[in-house]
């Protein structure tokens, strides 16, 4: 389990360039329309704007969204009827600023898909805001909140080709929703988690976060419960290995505090170092 505010305090083990990471007002992913404009907001006078959205045809190592180039992100967006309105404008507006970002460190884009609207081929490989403005104005939020169904869909489609071909890159996949699912989305990570284990892969191989949006009090504490309980059963399910592929940030703000695509990108960055900082710990322990 990652729970976010414990990491903060040894975020200065990781590298140099990730300082900005050192306490919870820049790794929270949820800002507040009172406070200074996020760093995504156009403006040719915001200097972190220029940070972060500046092309990257390398690797920098000054970028702190290089790691970006590591695996494929995927979205799960809730498009259940309960994320009409405010929910629904929140997560178009953070995915706006997300495709741009990781199509520059990664060409093939982002693959997004929704919990009740069907598949379509406009929303794989999604590089430009323009695509993502298109597709939400397109898809309708409606119907009930099938997390794991679809969940299920993605991890063993991944799963099986990882079975073929040992080295496709990490897949993540960021799951944003504002209410409780309707199906079971425990069972469905545990048999990914058994089957990964089964295929000696990597603890970085899959990973799974999921954003609250919203201030639904159940949806807060279902994440919580997905937090706390996964790994375990996922040791009693397989032959007792653990593997810890899930991270959950629950809504945390006050007001009209919104979740970022800025604070989504830190968030899922400590994860991913929190991860490296676990895989040296490892390699160190391995050469004693």
């Amino acid at each position: 389990m990652l729970y976010i505010p414990y990491l903060l305090g040894i975020t200065r083990v990781f590298p140099s360039n990730t300082d900005f990471l050192t306490d919870s007002s820049n790794v929270n992913p949820f800002s507040s329309n009172r406070e200074a404009p996020p760093a995504y907001t156009p403006s040719p006078t915001q200097n972190d704007h220029v940070a972060i959205s500046a092309p990257a045809n390398g690797p920098l190592d000054d970028d702190p969204y290089d790691f970006l180039r590591t695996f494929d992100t995927v979205f799960l967006i809730d498009d259940s009827g309960s994320m009409a309105g405010r929910s629904w404008r929140e997560t178009a507006k953070a995915l706006e600023m997300i495709a741009p970002i990781c199509t520059q460190r990664d060409a093939d884009g982002i693959d997004i898909y929704f919990l009740n609207h069907p598949d379509s081929s406009l929303y794989k490989n999604v590089t430009s805001a323009s695509t993502i403005i298109e597709i939400f104005q397109t898809v309708r939020p409606s119907g009930g909140t099938p997390t794991g169904q679809r969940l299920n869909k993605i991890l063993k489609s991944y799963i099986r080709r990882f079975e073929k071909d040992k080295t496709i890159k990490p897949m993540n996949v960021i799951v944003i929703t504002d209410g409780v699912p309707s199906d079971d989305v425990e069972s469905v990570i545990v048999s990914a988690a058994v089957r990964l284990n089964a295929e000696f892969a990597e603890a970085w191989q899959v990973g799974v976060q999921f954003f609250q949006v919203g201030k639904e009090p159940g949806a807060r504490d279902h994440l919580k419960q997905l937090d706390d309980d996964l790994p375990e059963l996922v040791r009693e399910a397989g032959n007792g290995t653990r593997r810890d592929m899930v991270d959950t940030i629950p809504f945390t703000g006050e007001g009209d505090t919104e979740l970022t695509g800025a604070g989504i990108l830190k968030a899922v960055l400590v994860m991913r170092l929190h991860e490296l900082h676990m895989r040296h710990i490892l390699t160190s322990h391995a050469h004693i």
